[in-house]
């Protein structure tokens, strides 16, 4: 057998995919709801890039009535880097949407294009790995600003440094946790 060669097609996944089986059980209906919900999620990463690209080069834009300008705008403000990791262990990281420390008040913003609901947690994890990473007390910090942007609006919450302390403490023991999990593993094999 001669086998063709899509070498174009490399690494990248059909909407139709066999490994993403799940669509033979679809009807027309569900398969329209899937495709928006993954045009939208593109959307969305074409959103962040783009933002992250703005705030980088300081580039206002004029329209702050969208979520996307209002939180171009308030990041630049603020003077936030974009798309920062934040890296405590191999078992705990993650890319902060845009992050400031800037006289001892640490601003965390998320951009979220999407309908789904959200939650200041997912900032107060990326607060949590912040004073990790830098070995920084978060009762030092004289505020701590959690934004989420969505829907045309700005969420703002302050950020509690004992609720943000417990989560550093529970990332320290379960990270521990894995660590001797992965352990066990290895001796058994």
């Amino acid at each position: 057998m001669r086998w063709k060669k899509h070498s174009h097609l490399e690494g990248a996944h059909a909407f139709l995919s066999p490994s993403s089986y799940h669509w033979i059980n679809y009807d027309e209906e569900k398969l329209k709801f899937r495709w928006k919900t993954i045009r939208a999620a593109m959307k969305g990463v074409e959103d962040h890039r783009y933002a992250a690209i703005a705030i980088e080069e300081d580039e206002v834009q004029d329209d702050e009535t969208t979520t996307l300008g209002m939180y171009i705008n308030q990041c630049i403000q603020y003077h936030m880097v974009p798309e920062q990791v934040l890296y405590y262990s191999p078992n705990c990281f993650g890319t902060v949407d845009a992050i400031a420390w800037r006289y001892r008040i640490l601003r965390i913003s998320d951009l979220k294009t999407g309908a789904s609901k959200t939650s200041e947690h997912q900032l107060e994890v990326y607060a949590a790995l912040f004073f990790l990473e830098y070995e920084i007390d978060p009762f030092s910090a004289r505020e701590i600003e959690l934004r989420i942007y969505q829907d045309r609006e700005c969420r703002v919450y302050n950020g509690d440094p004992a609720y943000i302390r417990g989560i550093m403490d529970k990332i320290i023991v379960f990270d521990q946790m894995i660590n001797e999990l992965r352990e066990e593993v290895s001796s058994e094999d």
